[in-house]
């Protein structure tokens, strides 16, 4: 095949160190556009980001240029030293050193975008740590529960 051609889509899930809940209504808009502007700048298309007041969701188009670890080592580091720059409040701010990464199959982007618009809705009835666990249950992702919080 003369071309490489590639479209996967990837679903990221980090949250803030040891869940503050740091992503309040001054901030989570801008943070979510920046987010999907350190996407665009390595190449990973942003289809959805948003989150909740602890954590992060991010649906985007992974770049055939880029590694996963490259990808989140980009998104915490420049969003971490941004949000730094947004008032006192936001001085300790820290990202998790973990994430979660996971595929998406095309015919489903669509319900990963409903998904990460109604975080709100969907956190009053299920924390962070369960949404988290649910992935991993459906991926079927082996871990540890001592090393899954920071």
């Amino acid at each position: 095949m003369p071309q490489s051609l590639s479209k996967v889509y990837v679903h990221i899930i980090f949250s803030t160190k040891n869940r503050n809940n740091l992503i309040d209504d001054n901030i989570k808009t801008p943070l979510f556009e920046y987010l999907g502007g350190v996407c665009k700048g390595v190449q990973c298309n942003p289809v959805q980001v948003g989150g909740y007041k602890n954590h992060i969701h991010i649906l985007c188009l992974l770049s055939k240029k880029i590694t996963q670890i490259k990808l989140l080592e980009e998104l915490k580091k420049q969003s971490s030293k941004w949000i730094k720059t947004k008032g006192t409040k936001y001085h300790n701010f820290y990202w998790q050193d973990g994430y979660g990464i996971f595929s998406v199959n095309p015919s489903e982007v669509d319900v990963v975008v409903d998904y990460i618009k109604n975080q709100a809705e969907h956190h009053r009835k299920k924390s962070f740590e369960d949404e988290l666990r649910a992935f991993l249950k459906k991926y079927k992702v082996d871990y540890d529960e001592r090393y899954l919080w920071d």
